[in-house]
């Protein structure tokens, strides 16, 4: 009787059972490993008898319409189990775009944008939401998803700002905590840049992306040209990177674009001397959706120069999707005809067995039927709704200081609302939600913000909604205030740049109509800063930032109406107009509308603005300037607009990463370069002693000019 074959034994090292498994497997088995294909066209003759490595589903690719995680799970088993008749039993990896929750699932819990985690700076949160899409993605069995997307948008022009955490390199890196939420958390003594999964039952595979620029590109074009220098590339668009390899990221994508004209998916320095090389990261690169088809013109015309060149950089497995046979072929003719070494399809199936080895999938190669209740949980839900009220952004609150306009009277007569984005679950999710590019309407379980607003008030309070109100609803309403909720219709990638960044629906126009009559608080529902006209402005009552939200409006409520206070700030720089772009943290001079790191508070506290204490905004700092605005004896704006001038300050708290309260002797600035500065909070009350003081050299340590946001003691 012959004995087991070693990969089989799941209780031999990883790699022997890898090693052991690629020597038993044909050039031909090898190749259809590194494919991965769309699930309409993973027929069991492709599967089972051609090998495919993996399978994914397309953005609004599904089972069936409105698909219950049940039915999701029979399609992953299914092609499982064809996996399983093969020649070796190898299992494939099923991958998904769960990029803000399990947003392909019809009634999933669907969490803010990245762009609104990047406005809560709460590294734990990150964690935490990795852990609950991981559960509601192994409850329909995918084993795999493209996520985190750890880009640094330079620029909002581009249509996947809102995938990003934000401009600044920092706070993207700080957010690199999803890794550990997905996959678990890696013991002290793991082998950096091996991959890392903790449980297959509650955990799956995290995807870095995209390698890497692509948040850079010369004027925010999707798939474009990143132009910098190498240290401008290492110092703001990869060091996220090394944040994720150390958490034992399992896989990396491949970016679209160009880096100096170059493109990534062909670029050998950048794939595997730096990311497999002096980055260390053990697990497997793979494409973009067609992405080596970019590599000729027209796209796919020469196709084995596309995978040659791409397969020679270093890519490990090609997202093909669609041309899964022409794939096979052209890949083995191109070993055999020596234009791809072995040795490189080696080193790539090795890869892919590793962490197909360390995901468990040949132990556990099936769904798990008791995990299907966890779509869209409560207690998911309870954390979409805390991700939402964090990620607020105050922007404006009272048309003067002393008169603030939030938090919102529950018990009045009559508000109203009014917005095309007050009653759209749709609209509110934005793209990458149940289809590629999202959609409008009720496409999801979810509470909107109107509906949010009714659960909100009191009992006595009657809530007029109109989308676009009569002129008569708005002078004769006798209304208490109005709510005003516009934004940005959905969108994914190139759909989504703009050169034009002006509210959609004409939302200028309805907002200064409703604000000349009623009291009003706007909400922007967008993945970006949207231009607010000085008049616009000037006209409201109340402005906030609410980004993407997801399903969950009554965090969007919770903050509205006081039951808790505004805590996120800005992630990314809010522009006065499209001519300022490209701007970001360091770009002073630039006078945005509201800089990085901006954001009030209705309460008094940390990180506000305009308040009582009177605060000024250095870089991504805020000081309050009371307590030693006397001791200094000059006027506020002096203190900034002198370089070399000292700040003497007294003690200091601050916030860290995690935004969790510290008292220090020390700058907590970071020494860093462009973009990769701390965004901690200095704050300072009003009852603290003198214990310390610093010196701070304005423009040259802290990159700021004279024209730096101040507000000055009241």
């Amino acid at each position: 009787m012959a004995a087991a074959a070693l990969y089989k034994d799941a209780a031999a090292p990883v790699e022997a059972r890898v090693r052991d498994l690629l020597g038993r497997m044909t050039l031909r088995e090898k190749a259809a490993q590194m494919a991965q294909i769309e699930r309409t066209v993973a027929s069991p003759r492709a599967i089972a008898e051609l090998g495919a490595g993996s399978v994914l589903n397309g953005g609004g690719s599904a089972p069936l319409p409105r698909a219950s995680a049940a039915d999701w799970a029979r399609m992953v088993d299914g092609m499982q189990r064809h996996a399983l008749s093969s020649r070796l039993a190898v299992p494939i990896l099923y991958g998904t775009d769960a990029v803000h929750g399990h947003n392909n699932v019809y009634g999933a819990t669907v969490f803010p944008h990245n762009v609104g985690l990047g406005a809560t700076r709460d590294a734990e949160l990150a964690r935490k939401i990795g852990e609950a899409t991981a559960l509601e993605v192994r409850a329909t069995g995918i084993h795999w998803t493209f996520a985190p997307c750890v880009a640094v948008c330079r620029d909002p022009r581009w249509g996947r700002c809102y995938e990003c955490y934000s401009e600044d390199t920092e706070v993207v890196r700080s957010l690199t905590t999803i890794v550990s939420g997905l996959q678990g958390q890696p013991p002290a003594d793991h082998p950096h840049g091996y991959p890392f999964l903790s449980s297959p039952r509650v955990n799956v595979l995290a995807c870095a992306k995209h390698f890497v620029g692509d948040g850079g590109t010369d004027k925010g074009i999707n798939e474009g040209n990143t132009i910098c220098s190498l240290e401008d590339l290492e110092g703001i668009h990869i060091r996220p990177y090394p944040d994720c390899i150390s958490q034992g990221v399992a896989t990396v994508m491949a970016s679209y674009t160009q880096w100096n004209g170059e493109p990534l998916h062909a670029s050998r320095y950048l794939l595997t001397d730096v990311l497999k090389g002096k980055l260390g990261f053990k697990g497997f690169v793979v494409s973009d959706w067609e992405g080596i088809d970019r590599l000729c013109e027209p796209r796919g015309s020469d196709y084995r120069y596309c995978i040659a060149q791409s397969v020679n950089a270093g890519m490990d497995m090609i997202m093909i999707p669609f041309r899964f046979e022409k794939f096979l072929e052209d890949l083995v003719f191109l070993v055999e005809a020596g234009e791809i070494p072995m040795s490189r399809i080696d080193d790539a199936v090795e890869r892919i067995l590793r962490v197909k080895f360390i995901s468990g999938v040949f132990e556990h190669p099936f769904s798990d039927p008791s995990l299907a209740d966890i779509i869209g949980c409560k207690e998911h839900r309870l954390l979409a709704r805390e991700a939402v009220r964090k990620s607020l952004v105050l922007l404006k609150n009272g048309k003067n200081q002393k008169e603030p306009f939030l938090p919102l009277a529950k018990n009045v007569k009559r508000i109203l609302v009014a917005g095309t984005h007050a009653d759209n679950i749709g609209y509110q999710c934005g793209g990458w939600t149940i289809a590629w590019n999202g959609d409008s309407g009720r496409i999801t379980i979810g509470t909107t913000i109107l509906e949010a607003i009714k659960e909100s008030v009191g009992a006595e309070t009657e809530v007029v909604y109109e989308e676009c109100p009569t002129e008569a609803t708005v002078e004769t309403g006798e209304f208490s205030y109005a709510v005003v909720v516009v934004g940005e219709v959905p969108y994914a990638e190139w759909l989504g740049d703009r050169t034009d960044l002006s509210i959609p629906f004409n939302g200028s126009d309805l907002i200064s109509r409703i604000a000349s009559k009623v009291p009003t608080l706007v909400v922007v529902i967008s993945g970006r800063p949207l231009v607010v006209e000085p008049q616009v402005l000037d006209k409201v009552d109340a402005l906030v930032a609410a980004w993407l939200p997801g399903s969950e409006g009554m965090g969007v409520t919770d903050c509205l109406f006081g039951d808790h206070d505004f805590l996120g700030t800005l992630p990314v720089t809010w522009f006065r107009s499209t001519d300022q772009l490209p701007i970001n943290a360091r770009d002073a001079s630039d006078d945005p509308l509201f800089p990085f790191g901006y954001g009030l508070k209705m309460f008094r506290g940390r990180s506000t603005i305009n308040n009582k204490i009177g605060q000024a905004m250095i870089g991504p700092f805020v000081v309050s300037l009371k307590s030693v605005y006397q001791k200094l004896k000059l006027q506020a704006r002096s203190v900034l607009s002198v370089p070399a001038k000292e700040i003497n300050l007294e003690k200091t708290d601050y916030r860290d990463a995690a935004g969790e309260k510290k008292s220090t002797h020390t700058h907590p600035l970071l020494d860093s370069k462009a973009g990769g500065h701390s965004f901690a909070l200095i704050h300072i009350d009003d009852n603290t002693t003198p214990i310390w003081s610093f010196g701070v050299q304005v423009q040259q340590q802290l990159g700021v000019s004279q024209k730096a946001n101040l507000c000055g003691p009241t």
